[in-house]
Parts: structure tokens; C-alpha cells; sequence
């Protein structure tokens, strides 16, 4: 059944018998549908997870409206239907379809995913397969759609690439219009596919990995790849320079089922200058730009006055940072106060959080606050270079609690390179301290019930780090040390601990570390029918462990092995801008516990200085406030 559109008689039946039928339908406040005759291009943005996951990625909000400020292109959102939709879009016989117009995916020019986390892959090849697209990029012919990806994890993009066209590398602002032009020259010249796959492979930041020949070792991770003709052998991550004046969505899509963040959020500075060697995105979106008081303050009252939210949160790696952040509250209190909007700042820094900052926020509807103390020593943390102290912690939350707040989320990480059990132990004492810092307060000056919540993930060792070298804990020690601390915390007043699946943690490190091989097990995990891997009631270990020794790749030799300085990661040609050496003696001063200072008080030299000038040069757009510039 050829199905161009799906329309209410067809889409009635299906939604009769799924919960949450209101993810499917479209039409939410703020969603754009253009007249299919206007457009000449049209772009589908897919997130492979479910409706109330994706609507809350502010990077998807960004994308959508701006590819829909393009009059010639049409911007439509797809996520990932729920296991009951599936089966009845299956049944029905029915392909995968956009919200805006519900067009099947196949009619689409480009259908891009953003991949935020590893144990989303199996949701990307599940919708091609509902929208009747062959998984491989090598199969795909005609007038089918390129398919395109982006995100953090895009840092490694080999265990999708057989299934991917093209991978968009670092910020998506410039290079994402760059590619739709690129699409536009390429349509209209009737060339073959191959022509514009070479093409966007000339746009800075855009890999494709079928233009790299690929050599492999047997244990699953790449040995070499090998550019083709005129090929650029290493792909640089795309920065965009002028953050004050890039593109800020004000009027988001209202989605009509509540997301998992269902606020207005305020990007208020993108990258982080503190160097934690464990993450991930502080390295990856390096340098920082910051956008300014006045521009901020216009966005939150244009998003406010769009939207309708009830809560706005200023989002960063690290809000406390800001260095205008009293002037920025000062300014957004009056905006928040009009629209009855409560002001959050969900990501903290303990050693930036001031009491000013606390009572200022207090006069606002409260909800938690977050810290991320990572680590229960001050030995481990100077080692992950986290550069806060217990005291730090303490004066925070005391501050917190004598403005009005009682409860609060602390964030730590087990499994950390050289970790011991005194380091778990640490974590439980600065948890009984949090508790002390409440009870300290008069009772007639605190807020009733206290609520601690204790989280623990479980370390994984990420590209483009310094700890990419570093074995992961494996599962089995991983859950005795869960088992410790939840034993040490038992009977805590007021005091609630929570920890992560390990095995989703070590699938993280596989797919975040190893090469093409990768995509034979993705594939057959698939078909083993994994998907939703992070959602806990549909992850099945058994499944990826069957499909690994199917393929005759072993996981835990890419996980758990330490490597080498020399050792020739699958993911070398993607150059992150982060000198390689800088990561590896960031390594060394983590062995030692010894601290690198914020990039603040003065630069480091982190960044591969001639790719950075050869970015410079392209682009001619020299940065404010930039340490590095």
C-alpha cells in the first residue's frame, strides 16, 4: 500500500488503542506548517527517543526554527513511537511519518537524527525500518532521503556509519543551513548521489564516512581509515564564533503532552571553562561564548510571552559561571514575577552558587537544587579536576536552606579512575553533612521536610577526554560498589540514594569507544528486537551479548582495556580542536591528583592551535570573551 499521506480516517484507528495518542498527531502551539507548494526542500528532524525526550532537547528546538526560517525549506519533527504505536503503525502496514504534514519519512530530501546518547542507536535504525528505508547507506538509491546525524556522540560516528550518509560534527547552527544549500545546488544540477555526498563533504565540520576506506583489527576497533580522492582526512568540529547573535528559538513548539522538561529554556552560555576530565561536553564545546544581559532578558520575555510555560531555567554546563548571572536574575525577575514564571537553575557549580544568588531566587516557586559534588574525596576530586571543596558544599546548601529551599539532588559518579572505598565512603559523610546543614537552621526559618537525593552513575570513559584511555569498572565491581553504598545509606532520615544500571553504562563505553565492527552487532541487536536501551523496562543485556558473540566481536575488550598513548582510536579523524597531548597530560595530572586551573584565571593552551587558526581564517569572525581568542 503506497501511502503519501496519513490522514485522520487513517490515523483515527491506530490511536484508539496507544497510550498518549497526543504524541502522533501534530498541531501543537508553535509548530510550523508551511504550504507544501512554497517549499522546494523539505527536512524531517528525528529524535530517537519518545515524544516527551525529544520535545525537551533545546538543540532540536534551535534546529527547527531555524531551518524553518528558510522560506524555500519545510522543517518537520519525527520521534521514536512508543512499542504500542509501533506495533500498530506495523499492523496497519502504515510507514513512519512527520507530525507537521504526516508525511511518510521516504518523501523527505535529508531526515537527520541528533544522537544524544549511545543507547539510542537502536531506536535510529528501528524508525528507518518503519519508514521503509533500508538500514545501509549503500542501499539506498534514487529519490531516497540522505540520512544525516548530529550530537555530542557524533565525536565517534563509526558504529553508524554504514547506516548514515553523513555526520554533521560540533555546532549545527552554520553548517546544517550550509548542507541544506548544498542540497539545493546538488538537486537542481540532477547529478548523482555520490556527487553530493562529495560536495557536502567539502562543508567544514560534515564527514562522510563513505569516502573513508576503512582497514580493521579484530578486536572491533578501526585500524585506519583512509580518505578517498580530494577528501579532507580529518573533519573539524564546527564552532560557531558569534553566540550573542545566533539563532534563539522564541517561540517554541508547546508540546501538548508534558515533557520531560517542560519549561522555557534559556541557553545562556554554551562550553565551560573548568576542564572536568571525565566530561565529555566540557571539551566538546569548547570555547565558551556567552551571550549578554540584554539579549538574554529579550528572549526569556519573548519565550515567556509565546509559550506559556510556568517555569524558565537557565541551562549551561555550569549557570553559576555566568559572570552577569545577579544582573541577569535582577533583570529576569520582574519578567518572571508577570507571567508567574519560576526561575531555576538546574546545572550549579557548589563553589559558584552565592547566597545573593539563593535569596533571589527564593522569592520564586522552588523546586530542587542540583549539585554535582562527582566525587566523595577531595584527593578524587582533584584528580577529576572538579575544583571544589566540602566547604564549598556546605556553605551552598546552608545558604540554600536559610533562603527557603529543603531539598536538594546531589550528583556523584562510582567507578572513577582510582577510586577507592574511602572515596565511596566520602560520599555518605558529605551526604549526612548536607542533612546537618538543614537541621542546623532554626526550625521557625526552615522549610518543613527535608529531601536529599543521592545519585550515583556509573563512570564512562568518552572520546575526546582525558580519561579516553582509561579501562571502564566492570559490572561486577561496579555493583559492589552500589551494593556498599546503598547498605551505608540504609535508614538515612530524609536521605533517598539511586543508582544506574551498569550494564547500559558498559554498552556507553562500547559504542562511545570502538569502530565500524560496531555496526554488524548494532544491526543484529536490532533485529534480536533491542530498542528503547535506555529505558530499563525494554533494555535486554541478554539480547546485546547474543549479538555480540554473533558477530564475533568481544565488548569487554573494548571497554575494560586500558590503552596505550600510541593506541589508534577508530574516531582519530575527527579532530575536536583539543590538542590530543593536552588531553594525554590532563591524564598524567589526574594520576597524580594534581588540578589544572579554570580557563578564567588564564589559558591553558588546550586547543590544536593551526586547526583553530584555520578556522579563524575560514570564518574571519574573531571571538569576544574568548580565553583562546
Amino acid at each position: 500500500m503506497h501511502i503519501t499521506q496519513i490522514d485522520d480516517e487513517i490515523l483515527a484507528p491506530l490511536l484508539r488503542g496507544v497510550e498518549k495518542p497526543a504524541r502522533y498527531v501534530g498541531g501543537e502551539l508553535g509548530s510550523v506548517v508551511k504550504d507544501p507548494a512554497s517549499v522546494s526542500q523539505r527536512f524531517c528532524l528525528c529524535f530517537p527517543d519518545n515524544y516527551e525526550v525529544g520535545m525537551s532537547h533545546l538543540g532540536s528546538r534551535i534546529l527547527y526554527g531555524l531551518v524553518n526560517e528558510r522560506p524555500e525549506t519545510q522543517c518537520e519533527r519525527c520521534f521514536a513511537p512508543w512499542p504500542d504505536m509501533e506495533a500498530a503503525l506495523r499492523n496497519a502496514q502504515i510507514p513512519l511519518y512527520s507530525l507537521e504534514s504526516r508525511c511518510p519519512l521516504a518523501a523527505f530530501d535529508i531526515v537527520g537524527f541528533t544522537l544524544q546518547y549511545e543507547m539510542s542507536y537502536t531506536n535510529l535504525l528501528n524508525m528507518l525500518d518503519l519508514a521503509g528505508l533500508p538500514l545501509r547507506g549503500a542501499d539506498r538509491t534514487g529519490d531516497m532521503p540522505f540520512i544525516a546525524c548530529g550530537g555530542p556522540c557524533a565525536v565517534n560516528p563509526e558504529p553508524l556509519a554504514p547506516f548514515v550518509d553523513l555526520f554533521l560534527i560540533g555546532d549545527g547552527e552554520e553548517s546544517l543551513p550550509e548542507l541544506l544549500d548544498c542540497h539545493t545546488h546538488w538537486k537542481s544540477s540532477g547529478a548523482d548521489r555520490a556527487a553530493f555526498l562529495r560536495a557536502a563533504a567539502q562543508i567544514e565540520g560534515c564527514y562522510v564516512p563513505s569516502l573513508y576506506d576503512e582497514t580493521r583489527d579484530a578486536s572491533g576497533v578501526s585500524a585506519a581509515l583512509t580518505p578517498q580522492d580530494n577528501t579532507p582526512p580529518k573533519v573539524a568540529r564546527r564552532i560557531v564564533d558569534d553566540f550573542e547573535h545566533a539563532y534563539f528559538p522564541t517561540a517554541p513548539v508547546v508540546p501538548y503532552v508534558a515533557a520531560v522538561h517542560d519549561r522555557v529554556m534559556l541557553e545562556i552560555f554554551r562550553g565551560c571553562t573548568r576542564g572536568c576530565r571525565f566530561c565529555q561536553a566540557g571539551f566538546l564545546y569548547r570555547p565558551v561564548r556567552e551571550r549578554s544581559v540584554e539579549t538574554l532578558t529579550a528572549q526569556a520575555r519573548a519565550s515567556m510571552q509565546h509559550s506559556g510555560y510556568e517555569e524558565l531555567s537557565l541551562t549551561s554546563l555550569s549557570s553559576g559561571d555566568y559572570p552577569h548571572l545577579g544582573t541577569l536574575i535582577d533583570a529576569l525577575a520582574d519578567e518572571c514575577a508577570a507571567h508567574r514564571v519560576s526561575l531555576q537553575l538546574p546545572s550549579l557549580r557548589i563553589d559558584s552558587f552565592a547566597k545573593d544568588t539563593a535569596e533571589k531566587l527564593s522569592t520564586g516557586r522552588k523546586g530542587s537544587l542540583t549539585f554535582a559534588p562527582e566525587a566523595g574525596s577531595q584527593r578524587l576530586r582533584d584528580a577529576i579536576n572538579k575544583g571544589v571543596t566540602e566547604d564549598d558544599l556546605i556553605r551552598s546548601v546552608s545558604d540554600a536552606f536559610h533562603s527557603g529551599w529543603n531539598s536538594v539532588k546531589l550528583y556523584f559518579m562510582i567507578g572513577l579512575p582510582t577510586e577507592t572505598d574511602e572515596d565511596l565512603d566520602g560520599i555518605v559523610d558529605l551526604a549526612k553533612k548536607v542533612a546537618g546543614a538543614y537541621f542546623a537552621v532554626p526550625k521557625d526559618k526552615r522549610n518543613k521536610g527535608l529531601r536529599i537525593s543521592v545519585s550515583a552513575s556509573s563512570f564512562v570513559p568518552k572520546p575526546a577526554t582525558p580519561f579516553q584511555w582509561e579501562a571502564q569498572c566492570d559490572r561486577e565491581e561496579l555493583r559492589r560498589k552500589q551494593r556498599y553504598l546503598k547498605d551505608r545509606f540504609k535508614g538515612m532520615r530524609g536521605i533517598e540514594f539511586h543508582y544506574h544500571d551498569p550494564e547500559t553504562s558498559f554498552l556507553e563505553a562500547v559504542f562511545a569507544k570502538g569502530g565500524r565492527a560496531l555496526a554488524d552487532v548494532l544491526e543484529n541487536a536490532w533485529r534480536l528486537g533491542c530498542k528503547f536501551d535506555a529505558w530499563s523496562e525494554h533494555f535486554s543485556f541478554e539480547r546485546w551479548m547474543a549479538a555480540f558473540e554473533a558477530c564475533g566481536v568481544d565488548p569487554e575488550a573494548i571497554a575494560y582495556a586500558p590503552r596505550a598513548r600510541d593506541f589508534h582510536w577508530p574516531f582519530e579523524h575527527i579532530d575536536t580542536r583539543v590538542d590530543p597531548d593536552y588531553l594525554w597530560k590532563e591524564r598524567e595530572r589526574a594520576l597524580a591528583a594534581t588540578t589544572t586551573r579554570d580557563c578564567r584565571k588564564g589559558c591553558n593552551a588546550c586547543f590544536d592551535r593551526t586547526s583553530l587558526l584555520n578556522h579563524c581564517a575560514a570564518h574571519a569572525s574573531p571571538r569576544e570573551n574568548d580565553p583562546c581568542a
